[in-house]
């Protein structure tokens, strides 16, 4: 769901429509993010020992250039036995989910072909993998240790309760991470911690929502998810920012700006 309200005074007269408010992150752009914030995911092959059917492993992974998942593995593994016999695989992520619903967490189902990697490419592989797993440089040089690279076909995404979709691959090869996505937990952490009222106040004066507690749930490059307790119940809703914002110090920024501007909105309407 996506709430996009544009309800700020403006300091100079304008004419004309007021300009649109920046989209959420598409699908694609998610599954990118999702993908490089974490390491481990489930990675399914078709099974030798039983034809036809899935085989799960645990499978850390990190992305080449492209964001495609690349995997360390040895020859004696179950599943690189039957990736060797039919490449067909999926490899599933899911975002860490400490104290929430797990089904309400972001996790996509990567689907395509997983290949031993060539030998010209194998110096691409090396450093991101290494820098996502740093203990692999003690097996990394093993003769019976190979990268494989998932080419990935399609891509099914679950953001959280209704909101789900399919994900070509050219879009997703298209995607970035979002730049935000380093600093999420932490922001996260200090406005729930610390703002309670403030996200209560952008909850009013943005979306006509009266709710007595707030949470922050996600936060992104052009806004952010509220979590509101109201006297109808549990709502949720989307804020976006003035404009889009490329750190945690433009974010900090922006909602202060945010926030002052709701207080100048309410303390007009009031007389």
């Amino acid at each position: 769901m996506t709430t996009n309200p544009s309800s700020f005074p403006r300091q100079h007269a304008r004419t004309g429509p007021l300009p649109p408010q920046p989209p959420e992150p598409s699908y694609a752009e998610r599954v990118r993010t999702l993908l490089s914030q974490s390491a481990i995911g489930t990675l399914s092959t078709l099974s030798r020992k039983r034809d036809g059917f899935p085989f799960g492993s645990l499978m850390p992974y990190a992305l080449d250039g492209q964001g495609h998942p690349i995997f360390l593995i040895s020859s004696m593994a179950m599943h690189t036995q039957n990736l060797n016999a039919d490449p067909r695989a999926s490899l599933f992520v899911a975002q860490g989910t400490a104290d929430e619903d797990p089904l309400g967490a972001a996790r996509a189902t990567l689907i395509g072909e997983a290949r031993r990697m060539p030998e010209n490419k194998l110096v691409e592989a090396h450093e991101p993998y290494l820098k996502k797993h740093p203990n692999s440089q003690y097996w990394i040089d093993f003769a019976d240790f190979n990268f494989y690279r998932l080419q990935v076909l399609e891509i099914y995404y679950v953001g959280g309760f209704g909101v789900m979709g399919w994900v070509e691959a050219r879009e997703y090869d298209a995607a970035m991470p979002d730049p935000l996505a380093p600093s999420a937990d932490a922001i996260l952490a200090h406005m729930n911690a610390d703002h309670l009222d403030a996200m209560i106040l952008l909850a009013r004066t943005h979306t006509g929502i009266e709710a007595t507690e707030a949470a922050m749930t996600a936060v992104d490059r052009l806004g952010f998810h509220l979590r509101l307790k109201t006297a109808e119940g549990v709502k949720g809703t989307r804020i976006n920012y003035p404009g889009e914002v490329r750190s945690s110090q433009e974010a900090r920024k922006a909602l202060v700006e945010m926030v002052r501007q709701a207080k100048r909105i309410e303390s007009s309407s009031q007389k």
